[in-house]
């Protein structure tokens, strides 16, 4: 007879860390390098979204990789500088705002997973992709885990790589469009930037002006502005 699942509350919740398992299983099963990739960046307004693809050392894995989203800035930045010291490739690649709104943001993080792992300059056996595709013309068999960087260190490694760097360049597109607040927000829509855009307009090549933000309101794009401090 089946037990009735009880509706009680759990006293505490229980958190998965990811492990290195989908790996050595693979490593069994002959299929190494194992590269691990994600994303950072489908949800902005603006910038690039950005991916990487990360194969690691078994034998010197660092200690603490989680999903990018359940670390802080500070443990991400340290992370960052220890998968790159300790890592048997890391690559990276991203696709611009253009790139994003002449095609969708779906297709443009498959495409930046995709150039992130054939950039590695070792050639993978099999690829982990974080979510519920594989990108298209990977060089390698592929395999998506849904909530890969929680389960998969390589997803997990690869994305804090992909979230730094993209934080790293939206920092740098503040310094040219002081106006936006690029640099606390990463482009997210929150109400500094919403507001910003209202009063100032989109930057042509930098906001997604296929988002439903730019389409619904029919806001001019602020071709000049995009323009300063590149010279």
């Amino acid at each position: 007879m089946a037990r009735a699942r009880s509706d009680s509350p759990l006293l505490f919740e229980i958190v998965e860390k990811p492990d290195f398992s989908f790996e050595t299983k693979a490593m069994a099963d002959g299929l190494w390098p194992v590269a691990g990739m994600d994303e950072a960046g489908r949800g902005p307004l603006a910038g690039p979204v950005v991916a990487a693809a990360v194969v690691l050392d078994p034998a010197n894995i660092p200690e603490g990789l989680d999903d990018s989203k359940r670390l802080s800035h500070l443990q991400r930045e340290a992370l960052f500088l220890r998968i790159l010291g300790s890592a048997q490739a890391v690559s990276m690649a991203s696709i611009s705002a253009e790139g994003i709104d002449g095609s969708n943001i779906l297709k443009a993080s498959l495409e930046a997973m995709r150039r992130a792992l054939v950039g590695l300059s070792v050639r993978p056996k099999l690829a982990l992709a974080d979510g519920r595709d594989v990108p298209p013309g990977l060089p390698c068999d592929g395999r998506a885990l849904i909530k890969g960087d929680q389960r998969s260190q390589s997803i997990a490694a690869a994305s804090i790589v992909a979230k730094v760097m993209r934080d790293r360049m939206m920092c740098g597109c503040g310094s040219h469009h002081d106006r936006y607040g690029f640099e606390v927000h990463m482009g997210y829509a929150t109400a500094r930037h919403r507001t910003a855009i209202e009063a100032h307009g989109p930057v042509a090549r930098l906001h997604r002006v296929s988002f439903a933000p730019f389409r619904l309101g029919g806001a001019e794009v602020a071709e000049e502005e995009s323009l300063a401090g590149l010279d």
